[in-house]
């Protein structure tokens, strides 16, 4: 928006273009996520317009849960009268730890631009007291 005001109009000119000098002509963006606790497990849904589900892949390393998406980029030329278009290309990424979590019983589904992941906890291990003998 900014860009077409006059640069002696603009107070964040400066702050703009040090912005691009460092992450580029497309800044980087995160997605927004929100995790809710269930009781028994949690949903984790994550924003992500625009995406297709073949654009977006779940992995699990460990104890780390890494989601990833990525925008393919199209040189297309669009005639038309357009004072200005805006499309964002890129990957974006976010980790969370799932060291409470069974991966193995995780659920994902991707619909209207939001992914949702239904994430079952680990049963709680109940610590056991006991007397020991001194010999």
């Amino acid at each position: 928006m900014f860009e077409m005001i006059p640069r002696a109009m603009n107070p964040f000119y400066d702050i703009d273009q040090l912005t691009r000098s460092f992450f580029g002509e497309t800044p980087v963006r995160a997605f927004n996520t929100d995790v809710t606790d269930n009781g028994s497990s949690f949903t984790l849904a994550a924003e992500l317009p625009g995406f297709s589900k073949e654009d977006i892949s779940i992995d699990i390393n460990g104890d780390q849960l890494t989601i990833q998406a990525h925008h393919k980029s199209e040189n297309d030329q669009k005639n038309g009268n357009y004072l200005r278009r805006e499309r964002y290309y890129g990957s974006y990424s976010r980790s969370f730890d799932i060291s409470e979590i069974e991966a193995d019983n995780i659920t994902a589904a991707y619909e209207n631009g939001v992914l949702k992941l239904e994430l079952p906890k680990k049963n709680a291990v109940v610590p056991t007291s006991r007397r020991l003998e001194i010999h």
